[in-house]
């Protein structure tokens, strides 16, 4: 069954379209509460289900914060609210209190007017594919409320940022401390405002803020994981020695050293992985995408430590660790996931984890230090906005100029063409050791792809 709402991570939308408007969500909330309540084999009979709701600090997650509670009280469950509060957190939250059901208001590193509804099933886990289905089936069938004396509850939880707070302290070693390090931390106007500075300042560190005054508009914008420029200059202006970047939602990491220079995901990931096999507590090997770097590969194989490629989406990154039983996993763009510490990705934890492996050294080294090692080939992406809908697989233009590219670079580079799942984009990804032959056809496919589009 093909999918008509949920994409690789929830429903996301521009909000007042479909399914982004109080109406839709509502109905979501109900056919949610139905599939989850039935869903956990925990609740005893006559037992209430009930599911955590935050958000971020789109202006938007007020209006659907009210549509969900309506939805999920007249399908018969209780409600959780928390206010702003990272993906992960409610992950956290989720799993700490033995729900059945953590929502998340956001649409992570998109602009303030687009919005998105993403579910955790009991135990902090992103919903299954059937699960999902089961919600869009629900979907279809009217909304009966409960009997008055069955409807669900709201309540406010005061304690929920200081739960986290404590909870991603507890993710660094207790006898190691971040004194004598200077930060940077980018909030992205997002959900990790209000708790990433106080997580980094008890642990000793000495933290300069910026993205963390949102007014409704302005989450993502000039700031956070998908923009470093304030980060970088930031951390140059103050001669901090690391710079941390988050994502509107929490759940990405881009860090910055002391010069400037931004490291990815990819390069993150690598030494979060060689400081535990020196450790000696590596679990199997590291999950990566289609789309990390292919110089990354031939790192992790020089130093013996297995690595598979995924789909691209932190949920299929998970599905493959569990596979494995691998604990390390994580994407370019900043999604890093250690299993050992938390069910999905969280952007707190993930620089706790590359900080630790900093001050594992006996004097603190710098990014740069701990990847030099590490030679990645020039990458160019290129995202083409297309209709809805529109499926590259079926364009003969777009096919032939891929199995030509691909003739061309042989052994040489590496073409990546994948359809968003979180918005209306074809992501057009070229990577080889030739960084002008990569770009002149990354600009040549993107034009074909772009042309393509405009002639469905």
């Amino acid at each position: 069954m093909s999918r008509k709402y949920f994409g690789t991570d929830g429903v996301r939308g521009r909000v007042g379209e479909e399914p982004i408007t109080p109406e839709f969500v509502m109905r979501l909330g109900y056919a949610a509460g139905k599939v989850l309540a039935s869903a956990d084999r925990r609740l005893r009979p006559g037992q209430r289900p009930t599911v955590l709701i935050g958000k971020d600090t789109r202006i938007s997650g007020y209006m659907l914060e009210s549509a969900l509670e309506a939805g999920f009280s007249a399908s018969g469950v209780d409600v959780v609210l928390i206010g702003p509060m990272p993906t992960p957190g409610i992950a956290y939250l989720t799993r700490a209190l033995r729900l059945q059901a953590g929502v998340v208001i956001s649409a992570s590193h998109n602009p303030y007017e687009d919005n998105g509804i993403k579910f955790f099933g009991a135990g902090g886990i992103k919903l299954l594919d059937k699960v999902e289905r089961a919600v869009e089936v629900a979907l279809d069938e009217p909304l009966k409320c409960v009997p008055s004396a069955e409807l669900g509850k709201a309540r406010r939880m005061e304690d929920a940022a200081a739960r986290y707070i404590e909870f991603c302290k507890s993710t660094f070693p207790s006898d190691m401390d971040l004194r004598g390090i200077k930060l940077v931390l980018d909030c992205a106007n997002g959900a990790s405002y209000v708790i990433a500075p106080h997580v980094f300042h008890e642990l000793g560190a000495d933290v300069i803020t910026i993205g963390n005054q949102p007014d409704g508009t302005n989450i993502n914008d000039g700031f956070g994981a998908t923009d470093t420029a304030a980060l970088q200059k930031a951390v140059v202006e103050h001669q901090a020695d690391f710079g941390i970047a988050l994502d509107g939602d929490g759940d990405r990491l881009i860090m910055v050293d002391r010069d400037g220079t931004p490291f990815d995901g990819d390069k993150l990931l690598y030494m979060i992985a060689r400081q535990r096999q020196k450790d000696g507590i590596l679990v199997g090997g590291v999950v990566g995408t289609v789309m990390t770097n292919l110089g990354i590969e031939h790192a992790f194989e020089k130093h013996k430590i297995p690595f598979a490629r995924a789909a691209v989406g932190d949920r299929y990154v998970l599905e493959m660790l569990r596979e494995k039983g691998w604990q390390l996993g994580g994407e370019s763009s900043g999604h890093i996931i250690c299993l050992d510490k938390h069910s999905t990705g969280d952007g707190i934890v993930s620089s706790l984890q590359v900080l630790q492996a900093l001050r594992s050294h006996r004097a603190i080294t710098s990014l740069a230090d701990s990847t030099k090692d590490v030679t990645t080939y020039p990458q160019v992406l290129i995202n083409v906005r297309v209709p809805k809908g529109f499926d590259y697989r079926d364009s003969l233009p777009v096919q032939a100029a891929l199995v030509e590219a691909e003739c061309e670079l042989r052994d040489q580079g590496r073409v990546v063409l994948r359809a968003s799942g979180t918005e209306p984009v074809i992501r057009v990804m070229l990577e080889g050791k030739n960084g002008e032959k990569i770009k002149r056809w990354a600009e040549h496919i993107a034009e074909i792809v772009e042309h393509a589009a405009l002639a469905v």
